[in-house]
């Protein structure tokens, strides 16, 4: 059994769809999955389960979300381990400070395309600092993310990908919960 997190993006944003913790709980062990643990309201999850492939549990959730909430989310689902590497190739590793309140790691679904990627290098982002490594995108948000120019949609839009991103907090709990 491989314990997995799983990454629901815009779900309980603004009052749109709206998911209750416990529910999404529920719907995770009636897919059979094990040792299901939810952290905050954002959509992360955190379970063990016998389903080798990364990509079968993220359209297995997905699916059970479309018909049991009846809005189609997209779903990222990592391995402890593929989460861990994403923690350790962290660029911006300087102290726990700065850590906890700059850095985010923006996790990509699908692989972005080639000629995009290598035009978004080129972008320039007051008090905001990028570097893209596979399917991820270390960020420093020098100002916070709030008033960051270089978010998520920005990224989607940009690169052609389905994106959701998360702080190094809560990065770090999912492992710790894991």
């Amino acid at each position: 059994m491989t314990t997995y997190v799983a990454f629901l993006r815009g779900i309980n944003v603004s009052g749109k769809h709206k998911v209750l913790m416990s529910e999404l709980r529920k719907l995770c062990e009636n897919l059979n999955l094990q040792q299901v643990m939810t952290y905050i309201q954002s959509g992360n999850i955190v379970f063990n389960s016998t389903v080798g492939s990364t990509v079968e549990l993220e359209e297995l959730l997905s699916k059970a979300i479309l018909n049991d909430f009846g809005f189609n989310v997209p779903v990222i689902v990592k391995t402890v381990s593929g989460l861990q590497e994403i923690l350790n190739h962290n660029p911006f590793i300087t102290d726990v400070e700065i850590l906890s309140k700059q850095i985010y790691f923006v996790l990509f679904k699908n692989n972005p395309n080639i000629d995009a990627l290598e035009n978004f290098k080129s972008e320039s982002f007051d008090n905001e600092e990028f570097v893209i490594v596979d399917t991820c995108i270390y960020l420093k948000c020098k100002s916070g993310y709030g008033k960051a120019k270089l978010n998520n949609n920005l990224i989607e839009r940009k690169l052609k990908v389905l994106a959701t991103t998360r702080n190094y907090r809560t990065m770090i709990k999912l492992i710790e919960l894991s």
